[in-house]
């Protein structure tokens, strides 16, 4: 079985891994550099205290346990000279600032609990001692953790390589090859790849691809921009954010909304998030963006008032108006299928989508349930 994937980010990486490892001829095309786009522009969450019970919640606890196998298998397949993906199980702190939020948040926690998800009220400044004192309410959840985006991609593809796929980079799909109503292949800007069936995860860049193939998919891109300060001794042992994030992540808003993401990498800055804006490609970072998010941030830590800022940095991620990834065939075209529309939580998702797309395209059980994440879903598909 020969497939062709579209997009080298972590989805397309995910993918290709899963289907090289179950015996597919696997070819991953891009047409830029791999992990170069969204997955390159991300804080690397590993997220379950973001997603109410539900399907996405389903896919990512699926996926949590698969990145804490690829924890310990990784290394091993890859060796020595390959960078760690600095996996940390670092938990994430969701706090308040208000009293209608820590009534929420208590809210949203239990109804998590209900589907597996840890969730404990803690003392914010017993976990935090430098976060503000005047929160009304933490909730601790140990399941979250992070990685390095960029670095577990490229792991993701190298044990790809390993199990037999080729990554071509700088080509890109220019149209699809066809024999009869079935998807055979595309044309690209480096010659005719002929596949038994094509896998879109070009993340935000997806509804391209996929018209240049013959159908609609209602994949947008969303801005998000972030901070990086200069390197400092730790003091933020968390990922930290206020409860306000779940909501800006689950709004239809095309405006700009932000809410305050705070965390620690393993080089010593801290990154500083989020914002959420649908404007198409525009890549301008703008300083009312920026300051909108430095100012949520100092609400939650004060003492970041003096730390220098080192950098900004932004990009797109792959919106889909009900918040649901697509994943799956596509009944219109057959040999086309997709795996988009993770928004920020592509890089948690990853690993489960890739393991989905391989169950159902080898006639496998899925571990997880499908039909919530199928293209015609939607109305105008």
């Amino acid at each position: 079985m020969r497939v062709a994937v579209v997009g080298a980010g972590v989805i397309g990486a995910a993918v290709a891994r899963e289907l090289a490892r179950a015996g597919a001829s696997v070819t991953v095309l891009d047409r830029a550099a791999s992990a170069g786009g969204t997955s390159a522009s991300g804080e690397g969450n590993l997220l379950v205290s973001d997603k109410g019970p539900g399907p996405e919640l389903e896919l990512a606890q699926r996926s949590l346990a698969l990145w804490a196998e690829l924890r310990e298998s990784l290394p091993q397949q890859l060796g020595p000279r390959f960078p760690a993906i600095e996996y940390e199980p670092k938990g994430g702190l969701v706090v308040a600032t208000t009293e209608a939020g820590a009534a929420g948040l208590h809210a949203f926690a239990e109804r998590q609990r209900s589907a597996g998800v840890v969730a404990t009220p803690v003392d914010g400044r017993r976990l935090e001692p430098d976060l503000t004192p005047a929160h009304t309410a933490a909730m601790f959840y140990p399941q979250d953790a992070q990685v390095q985006p960029a670095i577990a991609t490229e792991a993701l593809l190298a044990s790809a390589r390993l199990a037999g796929a080729e990554v071509r980079q700088g080509v890109e799909v220019l149209g699809p090859l066809r024999r009869g109503d079935r998807l055979t292949g595309v044309r690209t800007s480096d010659g005719d790849i002929g596949a038994d069936h094509v896998v879109v995860a070009a993340g935000p860049w997806s509804a391209a691809v996929a018209e240049r193939l013959g159908v609609a998919l209602p994949v947008r891109p969303r801005r998000g921009t972030l901070l990086v300060t200069t390197r400092m001794r730790q003091r933020i042992r968390h990922k930290v954010y206020d409860a306000d994030y779940v909501g800006a992540v689950g709004s239809d808003d095309a405006a700009l909304q932000t809410s305050s993401v705070v965390e620690s990498t393993a080089a010593g800055t801290v990154l500083i998030g989020s914002s959420r804006e649908r404007r198409g490609f525009d890549e301008r970072i703008e300083a009312r963006v920026l300051a909108a998010i430095a100012a949520k941030a100092l609400l939650l830590f004060p003492f970041l008032a003096d730390v220098a800022v080192m950098r900004a940095y932004g990009g797109f991620r792959p919106f889909v108006p009900d918040h649901l990834p697509v994943i799956g065939p596509d009944p219109r075209l057959p040999g086309l299928w997709h795996a988009t529309g993770h928004e920020g939580a592509g890089i948690v998702l990853s690993t489960a989508t890739g393991e989905l797309i391989a169950d159902l395209l080898t006639g496998r059980s899925p571990r997880v349930p499908a039909g919530a994440f199928a293209v015609d879903r939607f109305s105008n598909v």
